[in-house]
């Protein structure tokens, strides 16, 4: 399955960034048994480093990454697979846009929200880069 649309891109290239602000997923999350039992929201903010220049230039979706793509994948996987901490499901976010898509870099906020009394939400931010 190729979601990633366009061609590969070298290290040396120009780093931009697409950015995903305030994804809402659903899966199953958290330390205890009790919290995995039953699938809740999370909120991902996402940054995506990929040499934009040639869809700059050329206005085609075919010089970029289908973002549609991958909030649908995210979905997807999330979907199918539950996570003890929120650094694992980050870095299997990460991974994932890293992997499928081609990106060169990526960074993932993981907010858990309103888990514990008197806290707006938990979580992590991570960055990977390709290797």
């Amino acid at each position: 399955m190729a979601n990633h649309i366009g061609k590969s891109h070298r290290r040396d290239s120009n780093m931009d960034t697409i950015f995903l602000s305030e994804v809402k997923v659903q899966t199953k999350l958290g330390v205890p048994a009790w919290e995995r039992m039953v699938a809740q929201t999370i909120i991902l903010d996402i940054e995506i480093g990929y040499d934009l220049t040639n869809a700059c230039k050329s206005d085609a979706i075919a010089d970029t990454i289908d973002y549609g793509a991958v909030v649908g994948r995210i979905r997807e996987t999330l979907s199918e697979h539950s996570f003890k901490l929120v650094e694992a499901l980050a870095e299997h976010v990460c991974q994932l846009i890293l992997k499928e898509f081609g990106a060169l870099s990526v960074k993932v906020r993981v907010a858990k929200p309103s888990i514990l009394l008197g806290l707006k939400a938990l979580g992590v931010v991570i960055e990977r880069v390709q290797k």
